[in-house]
């Protein structure tokens, strides 16, 4: 068994092993190209490549910052690992600590002094580990120092039936008539949106809104909330990543406008208008399951399929 940095043409066979080994999260090459290949900050001797022979028998894939999110922030000293796994007919004789470790040693090598398993923006394929579904790399990322520092809850509803509760609507009848505006925003109120998502919540959602709009998205897909003035108060979206329609977020209500019932509104909105378009379902993959967004989508009738831990260790 050898382990080396990734080379032209493994990509391939690595979605073929990754299909083995990850059943519940199955991707496609084009996915793995533009999520992995072709993310700014990849490297090809951060993509461990597990063979024996001429079989990929597993990867483990380490990324740091050489494109800052915000500003100039590099982040330097941390780095992710946003998957890593062992084809099932290969488990059992130490390939994925082994592989794991060798992405580690390449984080270290490059002055890493800690490291996420997943919680990696922009490009993550999961936010982090179920442990339900893959007990053995929880076990695995436990015995290498990794620790739990939070959770974060998938969610799915239904659309199926859906109706925009009476109540909702009348609130938007009254808000409209005092001088609130709920609507698609233009191309130049883009610009207060954008704002907004980056600096009140966060630089990946502000990333993720232009660059959804640039490749295409239109704009009937994202509802905004504004007050009488003209201030922008919260906007909610869907398809934003990777044009998945039923696919919910980003979300959000300006801090000082919270619990007044306009996150409520908005996602109703966004439910109608998924519903419009022919989605059967709405789903997203992070949320605090206890935090207020997570109760609202709770009493929306958002359900958790999954479970994530986000996890992080010391290199020394």
């Amino acid at each position: 068994m050898q382990i080396r940095g990734f080379r032209p043409g493994d990509g391939p066979a690595l979605v073929e092993a990754w299909r083995l080994a990850m059943p519940l999260d199955p991707l496609t090459y084009p996915r793995f190209r533009d999520l992995v290949l072709l993310d700014a900050n990849f490297e090809p001797d951060g993509l461990r490549i597990a063979v024996d022979g001429d079989r990929l028998v597993g990867t483990a894939y380490a990324v740091r910052r050489r494109v800052a999110m915000v500003a100039g922030d590099l982040e330097p000293g941390t780095g992710w690992l946003p998957f890593f796994f062992v084809t099932p007919a290969a488990r059992g004789a130490g390939i994925g600590r082994a592989v794991v470790r060798s992405a580690l040693d390449w984080l270290r090598n490059q002055g890493t002094r800690e490291v996420y398993f997943a919680s990696y923006t922009p490009n993550y394929v999961l936010p982090g580990l179920d442990a339900e579904a893959y007990p053995e790399a929880d076990a695995l990322l436990r015995g290498l120092g990794f620790q739990r520092r939070s959770e974060a809850a998938a969610m799915d509803r239904s659309l199926v039936g859906y109706r925009m509760p009476e109540g909702i609507r009348a609130r938007v009848e009254d808000l409209t008539a005092r001088g609130h505006r709920f609507g698609t925003p233009t191309g130049d109120e883009l610009v207060e949106l954008v704002r907004l998502a980056g600096e009140e919540f966060n630089p990946d959602w502000a990333r993720a809104i232009r660059t959804a709009v640039v490749a295409g998205l239109p704009l009937d897909r994202i509802v905004g909330a504004w007050e009488p003035d003209g201030t922008l108060a919260g906007w909610a979206m869907h398809a934003a990543y990777e044009n998945v329609l039923e696919r919910f977020g980003p979300f959000g209500v300006r801090p000082d406008r919270r619990g007044t019932g306009l996150g409520r509104i908005l996602l109703h909105l966004t439910l109608e208008r998924m519903r419009a378009q022919g989605a059967h379902s709405a789903w997203f993959l992070w949320t605090g399951e206890r935090s207020p967004a997570g109760q609202l989508y709770r009493s929306t009738g958002f359900a958790v399929t999954r479970r994530f831990g986000v996890l992080r260790a010391e290199l020394t």
